[in-house]
């Protein structure tokens, strides 16, 4: 009877405890949830630790590009402060060959040239003298500022397609080295010039700094020198390169368009202030032939050259204006 009593008891427990746990028990669905509130939890703590490495690799980056960015500060600082090159370096930008003994006696040659030609045609001593200063001083420097000048627009106006060769490249999967190879015997010269200097430079062992820092001083021009920023820093945080170059050629094209829409609207201006300009020396002429001597007070009397010299001088500062007014930088 006991033992039976035991049993029954133990039995009537077991019947409780399974009532209670299947009161208290959760249900499938509140399992269900537990189950995808703790994937949830631990997919969020690996959105947070994805989040919180790309921040700080992004941060990187940006430290990369300020840093970059301040060195190219610093070079753009010291280059404004070096605003004069040396004739060496004026013959390199101008793509001339000879050198500077010779650049002296050429000059010499021509100055004594033009002070032959003044003392044969019977000028006044100030003016042989002002042929000399011409022959010496001023047109071997001109030629060779036009040389310049000539060269960087030649270099300007096929630049941006050589930009655009280094991206259809990148883009194929060449490496960077092998684009500019390609542009330094396929593009045409300026361009290829520069760009073989930049590959052969980088050949015996410069780096890319150094080489675009080389090319910029070759060839001192802003598109020069965003190109550079844009492979320097490119090489430092990485990126995409094609992308990074593509928008620059867009860029140059850009202010390459501006130039000339700059230059169509100016060109009204340009072409008054040629005519105004010749405009008393063509009136002198016609009174020179028409009258001889009217004009000879001008010359032989100190009121005439007094006169003279104020009207140089206004005429001078008056096409300094004008071509300040004219020229618009992009």
């Amino acid at each position: 009877m006991d033992q039976q009593a035991i049993i029954l008891g133990g039995l009537i427990l077991l019947a409780v405890a399974a009532v209670a746990g299947a009161m208290f028990a959760p249900t499938p669905k509140e399992r269900s949830n537990k189950r995808l509130a703790a994937l949830d939890s631990r997919g969020n703590a690996k959105r947070a630790s994805a989040s919180a490495a790309n921040e700080s690799i992004q941060r990187e980056k940006r430290r990369k590009v300020a840093e970059a960015l301040s060195r190219v500060e610093e070079q753009n600082q010291k280059a404004k402060k070096k605003k004069r090159y040396s004739l060496e370096q004026q013959f390199e930008q101008a793509g001339l060959t000879f050198t500077v003994p010779q650049f002296y006696i050429g000059s010499a040659v021509l100055a004594a040239a033009l002070g032959l030609i003044g003392v044969i045609s019977g000028q006044q001593i100030y003016v042989t003298i002002g042929f000399i200063f011409i022959g010496g001083l001023g047109l071997p420097r001109w030629f060779i500022a036009f040389a310049r000048k000539r060269r960087q627009k030649k270099f300007g106006q096929e630049f941006s397609n050589a930009i655009d060769v280094i991206v259809r490249g990148v883009k194929s999967g060449l490496p960077v080295n092998e684009c500019l190879k390609i542009i330094s015997t396929e593009a045409p010269k300026p361009v290829s010039e520069e760009f073989h200097q930049l590959t052969e430079g980088m050949r015996i062992g410069l780096t890319l700094e150094q080489t675009l820092d080389r090319m910029h001083e070759r060839m001192p021009l802003p598109e020069v020198r965003f190109f550079g920023i844009v492979l320097m820093i490119q090489q430092q945080t990485g990126g995409n390169l094609a992308e990074a170059l593509g928008n620059l050629a867009s860029v140059l094209r850009g202010r390459k368009n501006m130039e000339g829409k700059i230059k169509a609207l100016s060109a009204e201006a340009k072409a008054s202030a040629m005519i105004i300009g010749a405009l008393p020396f063509l009136v002198m002429g016609a009174v020179k032939v028409a009258s001889p001597d009217y004009l000879d007070p001008l010359f032989v009397t100190k009121p005439g050259n007094f006169i003279l010299l104020a009207a140089g001088f206004w005429f001078t500062l008056g096409i300094v204006v004008m071509r300040n007014m004219t020229q618009i930088k992009v």
